[in-house]
């Protein structure tokens, strides 16, 4: 079964003002897209691996076929880190999006970063020293909130790790509004994150 780009949840304009709709339109058609066909084009090669999820194929790379494994390491992560990072993200204004995040996420930042700001600090520093094309990523690490960061579309699955939270600072992220001040965009992204889909994220990998 051939992958798909999911629809987004929302309008491209819906992230307006701190991610814009023409970055939107262009990061979610065109280049989740690429993703998504190189990937079908890769494994159209070895139909065995047609029944599984882009999240599958990514955390066990070393079980795909040679000729294919940096199309699939690439293309695969470039298609479930987008479709990770479309989920974190609402409409500017609604309930839950954006501010101080509430639940067991909160608590758990408060626990090992001391509080939001001192981890929204600590995140957007991180990520900000991403070398190139990356992503910045929160993932729970022997019973504790860890901040790293990824080359490419590299996923935390490929080191047995499952993504709470990620930003994409792949300049076709950003670009059109913020042009070369990624620290801009990265402070601008809090006003949009969704803190339920995170906290939902957060149950998978707590229990």
């Amino acid at each position: 079964m051939a992958h798909e780009v999911p629809a987004l949840p929302y309008d491209y304009a819906a992230l307006e003002p701190h991610i814009d709709a023409d970055t939107m339109k262009i990061h979610h058609d065109k280049h989740h897209q690429a993703y998504v066909n190189n990937l079908n084009a890769a494994i159209e090669k070895h139909p065995e691996l047609g029944k599984k999820t882009a999240d599958e194929l990514i955390s066990d790379l070393n079980a795909i076929p040679e000729d294919i494994r940096g199309a699939v390491r690439n293309n695969g992560g470039g298609h479930s880190n987008h479709t990770l990072f479309w989920t974190i993200l609402g409409p500017t204004g609604k309930p839950g999006i954006g501010g101080e995040p509430t639940g067991a996420i909160a608590e758990q930042i408060k626990k090992d970063f001391g509080s939001f700001e001192a981890f929204k600090k600590t995140f957007n520093e991180t990520t900000a020293k991403q070398f190139g094309s990356g992503w910045g990523w929160l993932v729970f690490k022997d019973g504790k909130l860890t901040i790293l960061t990824t080359a490419n579309q590299d996923s935390p699955l490929s080191q047995g790790l499952y993504p709470i939270l990620g930003n994409d600072v792949w300049e076709h992220a950003y670009y059109l509004k913020y042009q070369n001040r990624r620290p801009d965009y990265l402070a601008a992204w809090w006003n949009v994150v969704n803190w339920a889909e995170v906290n939902k994220r957060f149950e998978k990998v707590k229990k």
